[in-house]
């Protein structure tokens, strides 16, 4: 039980660091929740700080979510472990951190990027299929959250059909271990989105321009 707990803590922590609000205050001298949306996530870095402030936010909150991961697959070689159950709690954890950071008064992103790097290490097929479905809908519809959402509600699905590439899968077991897994993360991903899926319903949600 020590165990888990600890992991928890050390991926909230890890998702705590919100690198969005560091770097705009490094690029450009303002904290990002300031500005445009509100939202510590790279779409408003990208429109208040610039391309550039956006894209090493985007790396660094990836790598948020494959520290994390990579720490539970460690900490899994411990005797008499439920290796699974330490990479959902990872999982779980560094996204609640991302999006309520201790740090930085509980107010943090949409926990999109993290969760693409908890999904690309816990199972890179999935998270490959899951990145591939959102940009093609980001691209389609030229709204990130259409994407981000759909991703999030398509992870549950795939976890019932795919029983392959999971980092961590015990044998004798299925994918379908991570369903009740992957339902919380996209409750999470959903509840952050939820001002977006108004105005998405509303007809009113801002759109990027794939121009610039």
């Amino acid at each position: 039980m020590v165990v888990y707990i600890i992991m928890a803590i050390i991926a909230y922590l890890i998702g705590s660091i919100n690198f969005s609000v560091i770097f705009s205050k490094k690029f450009a001298g303002f904290d990002v929740r300031e500005k445009g949306s509100g939202n510590a996530g790279t779409t408003n870095m990208l429109r208040s700080v610039g391309k550039k402030a956006a894209a090493i936010t985007l790396v660094c909150d990836i790598l948020k979510g494959v520290v994390a991961i990579g720490i539970a697959i460690l900490l899994g070689y411990i005797p008499d472990m439920n290796r699974e159950l330490l990479v959902q709690i990872s999982g779980v954890a560094v996204i609640l951190g991302h999006t309520f950071p201790i740090f930085f008064g509980f107010k943090g992103g949409k926990g999109v990027a993290t969760s693409l790097g908890v999904l690309l290490v816990s199972n890179w097929q999935i998270g490959l299929i899951c990145l591939v479905f959102a940009l093609v809908l980001m691209i389609l519809t030229r709204m990130v959250s259409v994407g981000s959402c759909a991703a999030a509600i398509l992870f549950p699905v795939l976890t019932l059909f795919i029983d392959d590439h999971y980092t961590v899968l015990t044998d004798g077991k299925s994918g379908k271990v991570y369903f009740i897994y992957s339902i919380i993360l996209a409750i999470i991903v959903l509840f952050n989105h939820r001002s977006n899926i108004k105005r998405i319903l509303n007809g009113t949600e801002n759109k990027v321009s794939l121009k610039k």
